[in-house]
């Protein structure tokens, strides 16, 4: 059986194509929907399904890849990697330089949290 893979382009949306695919793909891996290992479709594939441009979905792919959602194995496709991992890793890297730029320009531990939860709130917010 093959996992139909839900994505949804709002082409009212302010927001770029390809970002929106991206978004939905990562998100998608990340709560498991597309679990790992999940073959995704062709570049071209996916760009009829969903009407977009083959350019749109290569940008989507190769923004996944490095964000390391996703893994090309040369001739046999674009799988869905260990998405939770890697974002994890990222995100706690980012979160910690965050932290350390905070302390050197001085701002108090309350200061920064602050920031930070601004930060999120206005992102989780699009």
């Amino acid at each position: 059986m093959t996992l139909k893979i839900a994505i949804a382009i709002d082409t009212e949306d302010a927001t770029a194509p390809y970002e929106q695919l991206r978004t939905q793909i990562s998100e998608q891996a990340r709560s498991g929907v597309l679990p790992v290992g999940h073959k995704l479709p062709t570049v071209r594939g996916f760009a009829e399904e969903l009407g977009l441009a083959a350019n749109t979905v290569a940008k989507a792919y190769r923004a996944l890849e490095s964000d390391g959602v996703i893994e090309t194995r040369g001739r046999n496709g674009t799988f869905v990697a260990a998405a939770g991992d890697a974002a994890d890793r990222k995100a706690a890297a980012a979160a910690q330089e965050y932290a350390r730029q905070a302390r050197r320009l001085g701002l108090a531990r309350a200061e920064a949290l602050s920031l930070a939860e601004d930060a999120v709130r206005a992102e989780y917010s699009r």
